[in-house]
């Protein structure tokens, strides 16, 4: 069986009047539809849980209440967010039928059991950026700087090209192409002052080295 938890009959009972029966039916709708249900609080606000897994939760505001499934986008059609698929809900008559809410439900759960899970957009990746020409130059002067930025991961790569870029004057940017190539000499990431340091065990075994160790 499903388990309710006291602390949505107090979050139900302190919402405006017009939320009251909003949220006491979709709670009802819920536990219709998935009997065995876990209620919970999550970021202060009313949750479903099933199968160890979110299912569906509910708000209520100033003028309006909300109901999002966690997997909308499989469940609603046309829906891609997690919570608020039906819009502002003011009143009982905003909502589907009861039947199609209780559907919704179902199908929810049985997503959850099936362990199937709504597929991330893929991120856009981050465009490249080119290799300034007064670094290059810098870099030609310092093999171990050379050496060391031809090491590094793309993401290393990246922190250094974006601090260079990103300064606001010639002047910002003559020293920041220095700084730079200076640490990349002593073998250094742009920000090794925020990397943590190496374990004094490890420091004797000599397996790890600070950056910009000599």
């Amino acid at each position: 069986m499903g388990r309710k938890d006291p602390r949505i009959d107090t979050y139900i009972a302190k919402s405006a009047d017009f939320a009251k029966p909003i949220l006491k039916h979709l709670r009802e709708i819920v536990h219709e539809g998935c009997p065995d249900v876990e209620e919970t609080l999550k970021w202060s606000m009313p949750h479903f849980d099933y199968h160890g897994g979110p299912l569906a939760g509910m708000a209520a505001f100033k003028e309006h209440c909300a109901l999002g499934f966690w997997k909308g986008s499989l469940i609603v059609p046309g829906s891609k967010e997690a919570m608020g698929q039906f819009g502002r809900i003011t009143r009982l008559a905003d909502l589907p039928s009861d039947r199609t809410l209780v559907g919704y439900v179902r199908k929810a759960a049985k997503l959850n059991e099936e362990g199937i899970k709504v597929a991330r957009p893929l991120k856009h990746p981050k465009k490249e950026i080119p290799m300034p020409a007064d670094l290059a130059s810098a870099l030609k002067k310092s093999a171990k700087g050379r050496a060391t930025f031809e090491g590094f991961s793309p993401s290393h790569k990246r922190e250094y090209l974006e601090w260079i870029t990103e300064a606001k004057t010639d002047e910002t940017r003559r020293k920041r192409v220095e700084t730079a190539v200076e640490w990349m000499a002593e073998g250094k990431p742009r920000n090794w002052k925020y990397m943590k340091p190496p374990t004094r065990a490890a420091s004797r075994t000599g397996r790890v080295r600070r950056p910009g160790a000599r």
